[in-house]
């Protein structure tokens, strides 16, 4: 830039210069002394040469500073991160600023990737952890099932600790969620998010650290070994074949005793076991047909994906199952929850001593006008969805201090427990289109669930429904990307988006098995 500053300088001069003396064939004369005549010069063509020196030195500095104008906007664009924005190192500096929550450079610095970046990341890390983790048991199921517990301990071991890192990254996500550490902390925020994805990285080194043995110990290497567990998988295939027909039949009682509503956490899912079972049996065949040609590595692949077929539709089953055990024990526990309540109005004055007598009165109109409702919707004829009416019930009356022992601490059991045994169910059978978000909540009310504290089995329903809207969201949010995979094999689109195959290049997808990230990248054949 100094350089064509320095150009312009001199090139002004070599215009300006010779134009002092361009009208001129003589030296000039130098001024004598003396009286000066009084008569004016005669004019001579034209503008003389003195008349032009200025303007041409005006014109000169005004194309340097032009050009040095142009060099400026010219490097300043070069530089730039954005329309309209400064240049890339003063952006990523200030980015990481604000991304820090306020740390200043300390707590952003330069080079540092952006708040934003290592949140996505650690939400891909649970993500991939998490899958590894339900790949890893559900393969180990089946080699339980054909080996014994005993043989498969040390890998129901790798499984169990990998878990247990997995659980902690959650817990530590959901409080992250809930502005545990202080956003305006960017430290102690990049700390935590440091802590998931350590956690989650700790989980699948230590799923790849015993995959190696697992595969040998399932030796779907060995054609003996390999034709043992297309037999097991074809037995329970069979068997839950079998159970499908039983399964619409409990839907449509399901339909007939109780509201719409209480149906909604099964809806479609016996069409979705049918979906996996035609899965499941063109891979078994293909199975198969790899064996008697001695292709292990590709009848093994086969196997896999028609396992996590398995597993699915055994998940869909048994979600209609539970779902009417539940409605049918809520439905019997309503009178005695109804019961339990009026107990609960009663000695509401007793219990919350310390709270203004307002606020108690308040506290027990509310419940009054929720219990007028339920009786009202109980003794109308019409069907309704018993599950919902406990949450009222258990809703109203926790204000007032109940709900920790009794009738109505087991009615905020049985709604807790069903929504995480929805909320789980719905997930395992579509994680390939389910983010973090939603597997958070759900993990967060498995914790609750399992303290055993009757206090917080409301916020276990709560979050739990929550995961199960969140997924359902994704699901809606990532479509049918594989749509043309069912036209080579049945079944292949839901397959994909419930995790059981990986997604390739091709509308088809390599089944994933036992292990952590490390096997995952070891890609096995793709299923045909």
């Amino acid at each position: 830039m100094t350089r064509a500053v320095l150009v312009g300088t001199v090139g002004t001069v070599w215009l300006v210069f010779p134009s002092t003396t361009i009208n001129s064939t003589s030296a000039v004369a130098l001024p004598r002394a003396g009286p000066v005549a009084p008569a004016a010069a005669p004019r001579q063509d034209g503008t003389s040469g003195d008349d032009l020196v200025l303007p041409l030195v005006a014109v000169g500095a005004a194309g340097i500073l032009a050009g040095y104008g142009y060099v400026r906007r010219t490097h300043r664009a070069r530089t730039r991160t954005t329309p309209g924005g400064g240049d890339r190192d003063g952006a990523d500096r200030h980015g990481a600023d604000r991304d820090s929550g306020g740390g200043g450079p300390r707590a952003g610095g330069p080079g540092r990737p952006p708040l934003a970046a290592l949140e996505a990341r650690a939400c891909d890390a649970l993500v991939l952890a998490d899958d590894c983790v339900r790949t890893s048991r559900e393969e180990l199921g089946f080699a339980e099932a054909r080996l014994g517990t005993e043989a498969c301990a040390p890998f129901a071991r790798a499984v169990r600790q990998a878990e247990t890192e997995v659980t902690a990254a959650f817990r530590t996500r959901q409080r992250y969620d809930e502005g545990v550490p202080d956003p305006a902390d960017g430290r102690a925020r990049r700390r935590a998010l440091a802590d998931m994805t350590g956690r989650c990285g700790e989980a699948g080194r230590l799923l790849d650290a015993a995959a190696t043995e697992f595969d040998a110990l399932r030796g779907l290497d060995r054609e003996e070994s390999l034709g043992e567990a297309l037999v097991l998988a074809e037995t329970r295939f069979r068997e839950l074949a079998g159970h499908t027909t039983a399964t619409e039949q409990i839907v449509a009682g399901l339909h007939e005793r109780y509201a719409p509503t209480a149906c909604e956490p099964v809806t479609g899912y016996v069409e979705q076991a049918k979906d996996r079972l035609m899965f499941a049996t063109a891979h078994l065949n293909q199975a198969r047909r790899s064996v008697d040609r001695g292709g292990h590595s590709r009848a093994a692949a086969e196997l896999r994906a028609a396992e996590g077929a398995v597993v699915q539709v055994a998940v869909f089953l048994d979600a209609v199952s539970s779902l009417a055990e539940d409605l049918d024990e809520a439905a019997s526990l309503v009178p005695a929850a109804l019961s339990g309540a009026e107990a609960a109005r009663a000695g509401a004055e007793e219990r919350l001593t310390g709270v203004p007598a307002g606020e108690v009165r308040a506290r027990v109109l509310h419940a009054d006008a929720v219990l007028t409702s339920v009786r009202l919707e109980l003794t109308s004829g019409r069907a309704y969805d018993p599950l919902a009416v406990l949450r009222r019930v258990v809703a109203a009356t926790a204000p007032l201090g109940a709900g920790r022992a009794g009738v109505l601490s087991v009615a905020a059991l049985l709604t807790a427990r069903s929504a995480v045994t929805a909320a789980e169910g719905f997930i395992t059978t579509h994680r390939g289109a389910v983010g973090a978000t939603a597997r958070t909540r759900l993990a967060e009310a498995q914790r609750l669930l399992a303290a055993e504290d009757s206090a917080v089995l409301p916020r276990a329903d709560a979050l739990a429904r929550t995961a199960r809207e969140l997924a359902e969201q994704d699901v809606r949010t990532h479509g049918n990307p594989y749509a043309e995979a069912d036209a080579q094999t049945p079944g292949t689109a839901g397959a994909l988006r419930g995790g059981i195959l990986l997604p390739g290049p091709s509308p088809t997808g390599a089944a994933p098995s036992y292990g952590g990230p490390v096997k995952r990248k070891r890609r096995a054949p793709q299923v045909s």
